[in-house]
């Protein structure tokens, strides 16, 4: 089978399509032809050796779609044929409120979605909605399971409050829009691009403000009215910012550190306000079928910004970190 494999830690670049066996599935797993994945920048962080637990070479890619076309000893065979979206990950273990230590992502440890071909337990092969195409479906794992987990789960977010979505463009930001619109929030989105803040009032959202202005904060305060729940991957560079819009009792959720890791905050601003900083990062697999669940009943769909072929995906790592813009890239594997 065709992978994208990662022999070296020396930049995406580094990222070489090579012909592999094809996986024989263990018992409890199902063996999955992929016909679509999407790319995070995990995979960018990956590729230049930034990541915790670093074992090469290393099948790349956490996000798949595809169809059961054989199951391990112990699985029901009339599953083969299945269309399904992969859990990006395994063992999170007993506690839902945080992961195992042995809790891992497909695409390092565990082998990727970048390949024809890739086994996971038969629970984490998650049944494929009928109005999402393969490209489509590729586009929900990570991003929208992080998103998910992050305005449900950690912020418990409810219809009528307001909600601002920093850094809007990436995969979670977008589906943390599309998710808080259809839970009924009003949702504001920041950017470096006032074309971006307009494609985000497209997309649902109520406005939005240009963080590259002088104290933007302010004028988010008169824009929004006062903000219930964040969602934010970039803290370092507004957190100091959007902290003094925060409502009585509000929730700032951190699921990422794009930009810089440290950020600063007068701890007056948050205690006097009751206001919590919560962290999160991926989410169980029972989040995981909830989001997928919320994504058909709610007919939504992703934003698709540019698809290659498997031949090409070391171009679209590249693409991804040199000239991304706004939503996915999908990786066609197959059909």
């Amino acid at each position: 089978m065709k992978a994208l494999v990662l022999n070296a830690a020396e930049g995406p670049s580094s990222a070489k399509i090579q012909q592999l066996d094809i996986p024989t599935p263990s018992a409890g797993e199902v063996r999955v032809a992929l016909k679509a994945a999407s790319l995070n920048h995990r995979e960018l962080f990956i590729s230049r050796g930034h990541y915790p637990g670093m074992s090469l070479p290393a099948i790349l890619g956490a996000d798949g779609t595809g169809v059961i076309e054989a199951v391990g000893d112990g699985v029901d065979g009339s599953r083969i044929g299945e269309e399904v979206i992969l859990y990006p990950a395994a063992d999170w273990g007993d506690c839902m409120q945080f992961p195992s230590a042995k809790f891992g992502l497909l695409g390092m440890p565990h082998p990727g979605t970048l390949a024809d071909y890739v086994c996971v337990a038969a629970d984490s092969a998650v049944s494929k909605p009928q109005n999402l195409t393969f490209n489509e479906a590729a586009c929900l794992p990570v991003a929208a399971l992080t998103a998910w987990r992050a305005l449900t789960v950690k912020a418990n977010v409810a219809s009528g409050e307001t909600v601002l979505v920093t850094g809007i463009g990436g995969g979670v930001a977008i589906w943390a829009l599309k998710f808080a619109v259809a839970l009924g929030a009003k949702v504001f989105v920041t950017s470096g691009s006032d074309e971006k803040i307009a494609q985000a009032v497209e997309l649902g959202a109520s406005g939005g403000i240009n963080y590259r202005e002088e104290k933007w904060g302010k004028n988010l305060a008169k824009l929004s009215g006062g903000i219930d729940v964040v969602i934010d991957g970039a803290p370092g560079g507004g957190l100091g910012q959007y902290v003094r819009c925060l409502n009585m009792g509000a929730r700032a959720v951190i699921y990422g550190s794009t930009g810089k890791p440290d950020f600063n905050v007068m701890a007056p601003e948050l205690f006097l306000r009751h206001a919590s900083i919560i962290g999160t990062a991926m989410g169980t697999l029972d989040d995981f079928i909830a989001m997928i669940a919320f994504v058909h009943e709610n007919d939504l769909k992703p934003v698709i910004e540019k698809t290659f072929r498997l031949d090409s995906a070391g171009e679209a790592l590249c693409y991804l970190e040199a000239n991304h813009h706004m939503g996915k890239v999908v990786v066609e594997i197959a059909g």
